[in-house]
């Protein structure tokens, strides 16, 4: 017999007869009329070749062919039934998923340390890979559903993904505790004077740095070009360059590093931070728990 002449709704009629032994019955439970029910059990008697359920005394009783099919059908139905409810059967406590997050060096610094304490507390099964952003297609990438979401300055991901903003950050200078600069504002003849540390970080909106210099005409004297941000504290640390960071990983790396933060003079507008994900996840009840947690972590 081919699947393709099968209804799955005549299978259920017959799972609900067998369970109910009569035609009120199965109507009353599958909420139909009873007339439905007689007709679909006549479909599948022609379809299948055989009476399934004859009229005695006690009610319907299964023939043997009907007996044979029970359990190999019911269990069938409810495997279709679990993988349909599936996405509302996700288990933080129990579950072991993998998830993969797109995300920046400079995103590692600053949500890995506190995204994986808080897993540890409510998903100790649940694994972490993240991605760099700034090192492939991230688009691509969540398009075919290899990255489950994906958090930063992004504004590449637009039409098919859904964003939800986590916080608002300013760019500031970085240099050294001691530097010359230390102890007051940085003005914009000292920011062109200094000797600068460059970020690229391809594949984020952090590029809107070297724009808005560019278009405010304030030439600095690049010293050191790097394609991330994880050499910079090192850098500074030893050097008296600075950089233009944004505001987030120069928290994450003035402590460790024994540097200081000070205002930009140049007017840098605020990189907007947000947790992205594809429409193709949008309902997935593990990636739903995520982002949410992500939110209640980040959100300002």
């Amino acid at each position: 017999m081919n699947l393709k002449d099968v209804d799955l709704n005549l299978l259920v009629v017959f799972d609900e007869l067998l369970k109910q032994g009569s035609v009120s019955g199965a109507a009353a439970s599958l909420g139909v009329s009873q007339p439905g029910v007689s007709n679909a059990l006549n479909r599948l008697r022609r379809l299948l070749g055989d009476e399934l359920f004859l009229r005695t005394s006690r009610g319907m009783v299964p023939t043997p062919y009907a007996d044979a099919l029970a359990e190999p059908l019911a269990g069938a139905l409810d495997a279709i039934r679990d993988t349909l409810n599936a996405r509302a059967a996700f288990d933080p406590a129990s579950s072991r998923r993998a998830f993969v997050i797109g995300v920046s060096d400079v995103g590692e610094t600053y949500f890995l340390p506190r995204l994986m304490r808080r897993l540890g507390q409510l998903a100790p099964g649940v694994t972490i890979r993240t991605a760099r952003t700034t090192s492939l297609d991230v688009k691509d990438e969540m398009e075919r559903g290899r990255i489950d979401l994906a958090m930063g300055f992004l504004p590449a991901l637009k039409s098919g993904f859904f964003q939800r903003r986590l916080f608002r950050q300013p760019y500031v200078c970085l240099f050294r505790r001691g530097h010359p600069l230390a102890g007051g504002a940085v003005s914009l003849r000292q920011f062109r004077a200094a000797e600068h540390v460059a970020i690229l970080a391809e594949g984020t909106g952090h590029g809107v740095v070297d724009e808005i210099m560019q278009r405010a005409a304030v030439a600095r004297r690049i010293r050191l070009t790097v394609p991330h941000f994880m050499a910079v504290g090192p850098v500074l640390q030893s050097t008296d360059m600075i950089a233009v960071v944004p505001l987030r990983f120069a928290d994450c790396v003035c402590e460790p590093f024994g540097l200081v933060a000070a205002a930009c003079p140049v007017k840098i507008p605020e990189s907007v931070i947000n947790v992205f994900w594809h429409a193709r996840n949008h309902r997935e009840a593990a990636n739903q728990w995520l982002r949410q947690n992500i939110v209640e972590v980040f959100g300002e």
